[in-house]
This record gives C-alpha cells, sequence and structure tokens, in this order.
C-alpha cells in the first residue's frame, strides 16, 4: 500500500483532538513513506493533516474541484494539486490514486465519500481497504447504526465488517495493511 485517501472535515470541529489526531494520522503516513490524498483544500482538518505530512516530509496529493480553487480554499504547498471540473471528478480520480481509505471526523462530505467508497466496495467496484478513524468516539453512532442495519436484514455481515473502525492511527493502519 503506497497511498492512502484521507476524507475529514474543512472544519476543525470543536475538539482540539479533531486536529491532533490529523497531526497524527499525517506524520504517521508520511513515516511510513506513504502518499496521502485527498481534498487539497488548506482549511481545516484537511489542511491540518496535509501540513502534519509535508512537515515530516511526505508525499501529498490534493484533488480539488476549480469552484473550490476559486473560492481560495486549495493548499498552495502540496507536492501535486489536480483541479478538477466537479466533485464526482474529485472522488473518482482520488479513489483512483488511492490504495486505501480512512475517514476522519467531518461533516456531510466526509460521511458521502466514506458511504460511497463503502457501497463501491459492497459492489465490487474497488478491492481497497476502508478505514475510520473513531477519534474521540466520534463514530460510535455511526458504527452503532451500521450494525443495526445490519441485524436488520439491510447490510449483509460481510459488507457491515468493510468498514474498519480503530481509535488509533496505528492500529487503524495496522488493519488496512493486513488487509491487503
Amino acid at each position: 500500500m503506497k497511498s492512502i485517501a484521507v476524507y475529514c472535515g474543512a472544519n476543525p470541529g470543536t475538539d482540539p483532538v479533531y486536529a491532533a489526531a490529523a497531526r497524527a494520522l499525517g506524520r504517521l503516513l508520511a513515516q511510513r513513506g506513504m502518499t496521502v490524498v485527498y481534498g487539497g483544500g488548506h482549511v481545516g482538518l484537511m489542511g491540518v493533516i496535509a501540513d502534519a505530512a509535508l512537515a515530516a516530509g511526505g508525499r501529498v496529493i490534493g484533488v480539488i474541484p476549480q469552484q473550490l480553487v476559486d473560492r481560495e480554499l486549495a493548499h498552495a504547498g502540496l507536492t501535486e494539486l489536480f483541479v478538477v471540473r466537479n466533485m464526482h471528478e474529485r472522488k473518482a480520480m482520488m479513489a483512483e490514486l488511492a490504495d486505501g481509505f480512512v475517514a476522519m471526523p467531518g461533516g456531510m462530505g466526509t460521511l458521502e465519500e466514506l458511504f460511497e467508497m463503502l457501497t463501491w466496495s459492497q459492489l465490487e467496484i474497488h478491492a481497497k481497504p476502508i478505514g475510520v478513524l473513531n477519534v474521540a468516539g466520534f463514530y460510535d453512532q455511526l458504527a452503532q447504526f451500521i450494525a443495526h442495519a445490519a441485524s436488520e436484514g439491510f447490510i449483509r455481515a460481510q459488507h457491515r465488517d468493510l468498514m474498519m473502525v480503530e481509535s488509533d492511527p496505528e492500529a487503524l493502519l495496522a488493519r488496512l495493511l493486513a488487509s491487503r
């Protein structure tokens, strides 16, 4: 595994623990020689993880729609920055560039990206590992909901298990690597 797409908030969240986790994950990926692929922004957790990986000597690739570049949200110091026409192209390019996926705390966009990769895996469009960094229990209720949907017969057990949840970046990366 050479690259990980990280989905995370364009906002920092209310608890500094989220930014600390983004810094830790960015440093860890850089130290392991893994490229960070992300949404290309300089704001929120997105900017934190990019800056941390770059500061640790890592490679960071951003993929950002022109509309967000026009709003001056693009990170200017990345290893590579791809500017695409829209969010659909962004997600497809990030998926193509990544060998695995990690969702950190974030909002609707993060959830949408996570669920798209889970759905694509379920449909066998890709066979790449998908992890959730459950910082400070951020994703506890989502994991409970997935378990509930499975118990109600809407998600098969093998598909429920596509989403690996860990609270520690090193433990999550170890699971992602072991699943390959």
